[in-house]
């Protein structure tokens, strides 16, 4: 028993003694490319436990206990290196290091190569790179590009379910929205909770927020171009994924090695008894959409190819807040509405330096609402549709020092702006607006040339003309007096194809660029833009079914002009981007609502909306890591939005007396902040930060009490504010690049929306009960949201 115990005393003690010895842990630090040791090189161990820097010959050397270990290997502007390994003798390991500004941008806002932001003639242009993208927070873990887009300087949104997006001072529908040179009119899912923009789909997105390149036109504010991505012409591909929201599914079929190709991708949605989980005020709704790509691309020789797009959508939403549609006596309220659009482009490469596209276009876009009668099984539709058919021609050439752009393009308009369908009902009567007719052309012509090594300079001219054309009934109004039925004077009547109104004119762009130094420009903007279509509505958000109304004899098209100029400096490595920029625009001709508006199934708008004037300017600060461990960006505006309306003397035609007030979407202060932190290739981390100033909404100045009921009076507009906008999401992606098949690549995506819960209030408004008023406060998401998702590639 006595040697039992001191040969088990003796093996503890050589246990003990083994786990305190110290080895020998040493190596080299060096560059990837060309092997040079890294002088300075920092080596940490267990978190900071142990370290050393290295030499002048990128060497060091440390001892480190028996055991596991983890280190991390970092040197400046260089992608750190991580390694866990096990000692139990002195050990050598050598490390290579690769160079940041060697790496691929994985940042979401980029530029057309390393320095495109610095060299080109272009502000407010930001590139959303689609893959990073997919790594940040998003609402219940659907991947969306316009909540992206608002992470951007100078693009803000009216809440979290808001119908689009405000930019630079811009009302929504004062942007034009893409998709393969298809308009979108409706860009969102579920009354604005998500995108209807594709992303599995989608390679690219282009926002002009500032230079606009002369081809396009139409709109007043913005572009954002999104392009479905090219069809593979050699391999099958499989990608889509799994969440709370959608299930989704594209597929890449090369049907003639190398000549034909196709590409569909489908995403579909029928979870929505989920909603009530992100809020309780989405109980009771009943929600479903579905969309559907596809993109054929065909090599017909080496000189042309034909490509062919195409879009569907479908929405429906179920609330049990009623709409007041004269005497329904309806259940519930159910809206629903489908898009149905496609485009097809001819190639045509004459030589190396010259081509020509020539793209045709067809839109077709149909709102109801649908509400179904109490104790019978008809329903009343409300329906309403824009037709939309366009063709075009560029032709591109590039000789010397030019590169030269030239098109023509013409679109036709069929807006049907409301109809009431009784069904069943003999209660109700059928009503239908007349349909609105017209065509806009355009020509435009652009150069941009090399001046110098360090001035770049883009002008461009675009001219367009825009008619209303018949059949119409046109009223004819006494002069100075405001538009009502007391003052019809006459009604005149225009037959099919003639022209009832023409507007038109020039829009000039204007970019120059001019280089301090390789990593420093100054660039300088102008243009303007006019708008011939617009929703006209009395509500902050535009819902899918407002009424869109191009311009006529009473309304005039929206002309705006903006001028903007920055600084922009990236720094050595190009690692990291700063840029500064300021705008000033002025748009005239902005449609807003006389108090106690009411457009629907209304045959004379324009006896309710009243034109103004808006003034916006701002200033933009952004700074981007592109590149690294931890990528991502800070972005500081300040904007201001204000419009003035008055078109006479008299209280009906004026808003807020006739002086300047804050728009709908006028939110001083904003910050963003997005940071990856990756993780190797298992791992990758993310937030989002955003902060704004409260929007502007009208409160009661007072209270009229008649016939012991209290009604609100209403002066001034948008005379207070909501509370101050913030939020934090955070998002974890975890990869599987270790199974057997490499083809198939597997990820989990972890999103918490919303992450400290915050009650960010949507609006305000008063309820009044008798002699009573109380105010109410209207919120979305009011609680983090939790949301898992699983994403697969098979290539």
């Amino acid at each position: 028993m006595k040697k039992l115990y001191i040969i088990s005393s003796f093996l503890l003690l050589s246990i003990a003694a083994q786990a305190q010895i110290y080895y020998r842990f040493s190596g080299h630090v060096r560059d990837t490319l060309d092997g040079k040791p890294l002088v300075k090189a920092s080596i940490n161990i267990d978190f900071g436990k142990f370290g050393a820097v290295t030499d002048e010959n990128g060497f060091f050397e440390i001892n480190i206990p028996y055991g596991e270990h983890a280190v991390s290997v970092k040197f400046v502007s260089y992608r750190p290196v991580r390694d866990a390994f096990k000692i139990s003798s002195d050990m050598t390991r050598n490390y290579a290091l690769g160079r940041l500004e060697n790496e691929l941008e994985e940042v979401i806002v980029s530029s057309k190569g390393v320095e495109a932001n610095v060299q080109r003639p272009l502000l407010g242009v930001n590139q959303l790179n689609i893959k990073t993208l997919r790594k940040l927070p998003a609402a219940v873990g659907e991947v969306d590009i316009l909540r992206g887009l608002q992470m951007l300087p100078g693009v803000t949104s009216v809440g979290e379910a808001s119908n689009g997006v405000n930019i630079r001072g811009g009302t929504t529908d004062q942007n034009l929205l893409l998709l393969d040179d298809i308009p979108i009119f409706n860009p969102t899912h579920m009354f604005g909770l998500f995108t209807a923009f594709p992303s599995e789909a989608a390679s690219g997105v282009e926002v002009y927020k500032g230079s606009t390149p002369a081809r396009f036109g139409g709109r007043a504010a913005a572009v954002m171009d999104v392009t479905l991505t090219q069809p593979s012409l050699d391999k099958f591909k499989m990608n889509g994924g799994i969440s709370l929201v959608s299930n989704r599914l594209s597929l890449d079929i090369p049907v003639i090695k190398d000549k034909l190709g196709v590409m569909l991708s489908g995403r579909a949605s029928y979870n929505d008894f989920l909603l009530p989980l992100a809020s309780k005020k989405l109980d009771g709704i009943k929600a479903n959409f579905a969309d559907l790509v596809g993109k054929m691309f065909w090599r017909v020789d080496n000189k042309n190819t034909i490509t062919v797009s195409g879009y569907y959508s479908k929405d429906f939403f179920q609330t049990e807040l009623l709409g007041g549609i004269g005497n329904i006596n309806a259940t519930s309220t159910q809206y629903d509405y489908r898009s149905r659009s496609f485009s097809a482009r001819w190639f045509y490469a004459i030589s190396p330096k010259l081509n020509l596209q020539t793209t045709v276009v067809s839109a077709y876009y149909v709102p109801k609402t649908l509400l179904p009668e109490l104790n019978s099984d008809n329903k009343v539709t409300l329906l309403s549709d824009i037709n939309y058919k366009q063709a075009k021609t560029n032709l591109n050439y590039s000789f010397g020092k030019h590169n030269i752009e030239a098109g023509i393009s013409a679109t036709k308009y069929k807006v049907a702006p409301g109809e009431l369908q009784p069904g069943t009902s003999p209660s109700v009567l059928a009503i239908k607006t007349p349909e609105e007719y017209s065509l806009e052309t355009g020509i435009h012509a652009e150069d941009e040339i090399s001046l110098s090594p360090k001035t770049t300079f883009s002008i461009g001219v675009r001219y367009s003309q825009f008619y209303a054309l018949g059949p119409a009934d046109v009223q004819v109004y006494a002069p100075n007096e405001p538009k009502d039925p007391l003052s019809v004077r006459d009604t005149l009547s225009f037959a099919r194809g003639k022209v009832i109104q023409s507007y038109g004119g020039f829009e000039p762009r204007i970019g120059l660029k001019y280089s301090i130094n390789d990593k420093t420009s100054i660039k300088f903007g102008y243009n303007i833009m006019r708008q011939y279509m617009q929703v006209v509505t009395n509500t902050t958000t535009p819902l899918p079914t407002s009424r869109w109304k191009t311009s006529d004899k009473h309304i005039r098209p929206q002309v705006s002009s903006l001028i903007a100029a920055g600084l922009f400096h990236n720094l050595p490595g190009n690692v990291y981007e700063l840029s500064v920029e300021g705008y000033y625009r002025t748009t005239n001709n902005i449609i807003d609502y006389k108090p106690g508006a009411d457009f629907l199934l209304n045959s004379n708008p324009e006896m309710e909306l009243l034109q103004g004037k808006n003034r916006s300017y701002g200033l933009e600060l952004m700074f981007s890591k592109k590149k690294g461990e931890v990528t991502g960006w800070i972005n500081y505006t300040y904007s201001r939005s204000l419009n003035l309306v008055s078109e006479g003397s008299t209280f009906g035609e004026q808003i807020n007396f006739g002086k300047w007030y804050p728009a709908n979407f006028d939110r001083p202060h904003s910050f963003n902040a997005s940071v990856i932190i990756n993780q190797g290739k298992h791992h990758d981390f993310s937030f989002n930060f955003s902060y704004s100033t409260g929007r502007p909404f009208t409160m009661p100045e007072g209270f009229i009490i008649y016939q012991g009921v209290s009604y609100p009076y209403y002066g001034v507009r948008n005379n207070a504010r909501l509370p101050d906008y913030h939020r934090l999401d955070f998002a974890w992606n975890i990869y599987q690049p270790s199974m057997k098949d490499k083809r198939f690549k597997g990820n989990w995506t972890f999103t918490v929306f919303n992450l400290y819960g915050k009650k960010n209030a949507y609006s305000i408004f008063i309820r009044t009960e008798g002699t009573r008023v109380s105010p109410y406060k209207l919120v979305v998401f009011g609680a983090p949201i939790v949301s898992l998702s699983y994403n697969f590639k098979f290539m």
